[in-house]
């Protein structure tokens, strides 16, 4: 087996494209249209062009279960899922000069650097530096 698309609920994709391309830096690998002004939206990692695919979901717009899980994790405070960096305190700093909202700032939690972002589509997301 292997991952090859992750898919991440957004309240709009539109919004969603903007944000992932435009403040953390992906790359839009895919878009097309699937009805209902939807899309089959993915972006990849401008470091890894080949690698997985993060697909961006409008579920949470047309499935109740999917918003709702959305909105309890995001109030809770939980990332709906994490990305990889190599400088945590410089993505902070980029990313936060960018006007992107962190929820917690870069925190050692042993092994790792951690730090969580607002991505504006309904979702805290992780940043993760491990340590070497």
């Amino acid at each position: 087996m292997k991952v090859r698309t992750i898919g991440i609920p957004v309240l709009d994709q539109e919004q969603a494209l903007k944000f992932y391309t435009q403040k953390l830096g992906f790359v839009k690998s895919k878009d097309i249209p699937v009805g209902e002004n939807h899309r089959w939206l993915t972006v990849v990692s401008k470091e890894e062009p080949d690698g997985p695919e993060v697909l961006l979901e409008p579920s949470p717009n047309n499935f109740a279960p999917a918003k709702d899980y959305q909105n309890a994790l995001f109030r809770a405070g939980i990332p709906y899922t994490q990305f990889n960096v190599d400088d945590i305190e410089a993505d902070f700093k980029r990313l936060s000069e960018q006007g992107v909202s962190f929820s917690m700032k870069p925190t050692d939690v042993g092994s790792a650097l951690i730090a969580i972002l607002d991505d504006t589509c309904g979702n805290h997301i992780q940043l993760v530096e491990m340590k070497k």
